[in-house]
C-alpha cells in the first residue's frame, strides 16, 4: 500500500511516499481502507523532532513509528476475531498512528467509532484529534457551565475552530481571538465577540473570563491570568508555530502552568488529551445534532502530504487541513 514515510527528523522534505506491506487485521483488531487523514501540528512536531525533549517520546534518531498521521475516516475492510462492534462496510472515524496511508489496524477498544452520519470522510477526518482536545480542554479540565464567560485564544485554528462551537454548546458566551483575515470565520461560528488581535490586547480587556483556553502559548500565564475572574481557569494546551528547532517548544508553557498551579488561586491546568471511544461518541452526537461542523481549510492529495504539512507548520492554515486518499 502506499504510505506517507521518514526516516530521519527534518523539514518537510523529509516525508515521502512509499509503498510498504498493508496491516492485517489481529485479534481484536479492525482493519480500515482509509479516505481521508488530517494534518495536526503533531504531525510536523514528529517530523521535525522538535521540541527536542519529545524525542525522548518520539525516538531519539528517528521517529520510531515510520508512517506519520493520526486522524482517519474510512470503511472497514475486515475485522479480527472477537470483534463485535464492527463489521466490514461500517463508516468510521478516529485515531490511530500511520494514519497517512491506504490502511491502518485499530484496536476494537481503541480510539475508533462509527463516522457522523451527516458528514463526509474529509470532513470526518478534520475531526477526532483537534475535538477531542477542545472536548477535554472546556468539558473535563474547565467544567464550563451555562452562562460562563469563555475565551479562546486561537480561535481560527483546527482545535479553536471545534473549541468555539463547544463552548456555545455548553451555554457559554464565548469570544474569539484571531487575526483580521480570521474574525469572519470565528464569528460564524457561534463567536459572541471576536477580538482581532492585530488591533486589540485581549490581556487588557476590562472584562473577565470564566475560562482563558490558550491554544497559541504567545502569552505569559500572567497575561492570560490577568483577564480571569478571581475563581477562574486557564486551560493550556499547546500551541506555537515552527521557529525551527527548540529544546521545549510550547513544553515550557506547560511545565510553567503546573509549577504556578500550586501557588496561585486560579486553577491552571495543562492539558493532556488522551483520545477514546467515548469522546469520539461524544463528538459524534454533537455533530449530528448540528451543534458542531468541522470546517476545513484545504485538501490535498496523499502524495501531497509533504506540501500539506508545510502548509500547516508555516501558520498559513485556518481550521483544518485535510488529505485525501
Amino acid at each position: 500500500m502506499k504510505a506517507i514515510v521518514q526516516d530521519r527528523y527534518g523539514a518537510s522534505e523529509v516525508l515521502r511516499v512509499d509503498e510498504i506491506e498493508p496491516p492485517a487485521a489481529g485479534d481484536g483488531e479492525v482493519l480500515v481502507r482509509v479516505h481521508a487523514a488530517s494534518v495536526n501540528a503533531r504531525d510536523w512536531h514528529v517530523m521535525r523532532g522538535d521540541p527536542y525533549l519529545a524525542r525522548l517520546a518520539f525516538g531519539l534518531a528517528a521517529p520510531k513509528v515510520r508512517v506519520r498521521g493520526t486522524d482517519f475516516a474510512g470503511r472497514v475492510e475486515a475485522v479480527g476475531a472477537g470483534v463485535t462492534r464492527f463489521r466490514p462496510g461500517d463508516e468510521v472515524y478516529g485515531e490511530v498512528d500511520a494514519a497517512f496511508a491506504e490502511y491502518v489496524r485499530v484496536p476494537e477498544g481503541g480510539a475508533v467509532d462509527l463516522k457522523p452520519a451527516n458528514l463526509t470522510f474529509e470532513q470526518a477526518a478534520a475531526v477526532p484529534l483537534a475535538a477531542n482536545t477542545a472536548l477535554m480542554g472546556l468539558r473535563d479540565a474547565a467544567g464550563v457551565r451555562p452562562g460562563q464567560r469563555v475565551l479562546v485564544n486561537g480561535a481560527s485554528g483546527g482545535v479553536g475552530t471545534f473549541a468555539v462551537q463547544l463552548a456555545k454548546a455548553f451555554g457559554a458566551h464565548v469570544t474569539g481571538v484571531c487575526s483580521t483575515r480570521n474574525v469572519d470565520l470565528v464569528r460564524s461560528l457561534g463567536a459572541d465577540r471576536v477580538i482581532d488581535y492585530t488591533r486589540a490586547d485581549f490581556a487588557r480587556e476590562s472584562g473577565r473570563f470564566d475560562v482563558v483556553f490558550d491554544l497559541v502559548g504567545n502569552r505569559s500565564l500572567a497575561d492570560c491570568r490577568r483577564v480571569l475572574t478571581p475563581a477562574g481557569t486557564l486551560v493550556l494546551s499547546g500551541g506555537g508555530v515552527s521557529d525551527g528547532g527548540s529544546l521545549f517548544g510550547p513544553m515550557g508553557l506547560l511545565t510553567k502552568g503546573r509549577l504556578v498551579s500550586r501557588f496561585v488561586r486560579h486553577r491552571v491546568c495543562a492539558l493532556t488529551a488522551v483520545p477514546g471511544r467515548e469522546n469520539l461518541a461524544t463528538l459524534r452526537e454533537l455533530i449530528e445534532s448540528g451543534a458542531v461542523t468541522p470546517v476545513i481549510d484545504r485538501t490535498f492529495a496523499l502524495g501531497e502530504a509533504a506540501e500539506a504539512v508545510r502548509y500547516l507548520e508555516m501558520d498559513h492554515a485556518r481550521a483544518k487541513v485535510v488529505l485525501t486518499v
